[in-house]
């Protein structure tokens, strides 16, 4: 990122409204250094604001009462936009000025003003016997995920997270063997559809320090994925980052000899807006209006509906095959007289298929197995498609009216279909989607 200096380190980001919040180390200024009483360099939180897609302001420096002599950060914001749960350290008073003093850090939580933290106030599980840090809220604002040595875990570092409880954060509760392990897990990101990504130093990384990403299915986080190049490196890659859609984000890399802040831009397209697949419905039901006027009379009620297909009955429900131009007709008897009135009524029933994009797929499937789909049944009149576009919800892609997939995980994936037009000389392509859940299990 451009604002990335040439001597001091930026981690740590989190997307805001107006740009992104980080952190860093440099100086306040030309002359005036952030250093601990023990010597070690300060992080602070700094905001950079975008000015357009390439372009950002001159950076702001967050401050707070805790700026000039501890940590801020890192740090995330709750869903209100204001509420700022971040890390620094537990003791503040004669002690922490002792150089040979051990001071871990805990969260501690403020009301973000302008460029200024308030109201500064501890998390009620900070405890001065070990390090707690790195929160991430969930989208919902339910659940805060954080990193802590705490006793009791599977290595350096887990990841926990409480659950907000009639307004109280609930004890912490490790996430387990599968997400944790005996090296260390730091920098938890809770992503809004319910993805957590992490940053973790354990055996089989491409670097020291690797990303990863669990999903929860059934109650249950999976077995962490390791994020795939460019995003992790030989060199130390952390504080992942993304949109909402998953096509940018940011995340923190030393493979530049210091700690930067990176963006990416994913090559996976996905449409934040979307309409959910509409099922096409070929069934009517047809009712004689007249029969309750004659109710003292009997008569009988025939109907032809067009297709080969008749029915009896004052009202009566006919599905047809498919689309097409019918006409309906009514016949009606005189039980007594046995006069016959030959099409009493005749209406045209034009059927259309619902104009969209259409995914056939299994609503249900075994993670493993290849399963087709295809967009055969895709409705859109006046169109001329040059190119059907399937993003499977979990990182993967493929072009085609009909392709064949699998899912290697169990979990709900939504699946989008991307339809898109010829280009019309001098003007814009059209484009549009549908999306549709598909449901993995586990494979018996």
């Amino acid at each position: 990122m451009p604002f990335n200096t040439n001597y001091f380190n930026e981690i740590s980001p989190v997307i805001v409204e107006n740009g992104i919040i980080f952190c860093s180390d440099k100086r306040f200024s030309g002359i005036k250094d952030r250093t601990s009483y023990d010597g070690r360099r300060l992080y602070n939180m700094y905001l950079a604001e975008r000015i357009d897609t390439s372009e950002w302001r001159n950076i702001k420096e967050i401050k707070s009462e805790r700026s000039s002599k501890f940590n801020i950060g890192p740090f995330c914001i709750a869903p209100d936009g204001i509420t700022v749960y971040f890390t620094s350290e537990t003791e503040t008073g004669k002690q922490a000025r002792n150089k040979k003093f051990r001071n871990h850090s805990g969260i501690f939580i403020a009301e973000l003003s302008g460029t200024e933290l308030v109201g500064l106030r501890p998390f009620r599980h900070n405890n001065p016997g070990y390090d707690i840090g790195h929160p991430s809220i969930s989208n919902d604002g339910k659940f805060l995920y954080f990193a802590s040595a705490m006793p009791g875990g599977q290595g350096g570092s887990d990841i926990y997270y409480c659950e907000l409880i009639n307004n109280e954060w609930s004890p912490p509760v490790n996430m387990g063997p599968l997400v944790n392990s005996p090296a260390s897990e730091n920098y938890p990101f809770i992503h809004s559809p319910g993805k957590l990504y992490f940053t973790s130093n354990r055996t089989g990384g491409a670097g020291k320090m690797d990303v990863y990403s669990t999903t929860r299915y059934e109650g249950k986080w999976e077995a962490p994925a390791l994020l795939p190049e460019p995003i992790n490196s030989t060199y130390d890659d952390f504080a992942f980052i993304a949109e909402g859609n998953q096509q940018k984000g940011f995340f923190s890399s030393n493979r530049n000899s210091r700690d930067d802040i990176y963006s990416f831009s994913s090559t996976i397209k996905r449409l934040d807006a979307c309409d959910t697949l509409v099922e096409n419905s070929y069934c009517y039901r047809f009712k004689e209006e007249n029969a309750a006027k004659f109710d003292t009379t009997p008569f009988r009620y025939e109907w032809r509906f067009g297709d080969g297909s008749k029915a009896v009955g004052a009202v009566v429900e006919h599905c047809y095959a498919g689309p097409g131009a019918y006409l309906v007709q009514l016949d009606v008897v005189n039980l007594i007289t046995k006069e016959v009135l030959y099409n009493e009524k005749s209406d045209s029933l034009i059927i259309t298929d619902i104009e969209q994009p259409y995914i056939t797929a299994p609503e249900v499937a075994e993670a493993g197995r290849i399963i087709r789909l295809n967009a055969d049944q895709t409705y859109l009149p006046g169109w001329s498609i040059s190119q059907y576009y399937w993003n499977f919800g979990d990182e993967t892609i493929q072009i085609g009216r009909e392709v064949d997939k699998s899912y290697l995980k169990p979990g709900i994936y939504n699946i989008q279909l991307i339809v898109t037009e010829e280009p019309v000389p001098g003007g814009m392509a059209r484009e549009t989607c549908i999306c549709k859940n598909i449901t993995i299990t586990r494979q018996p």
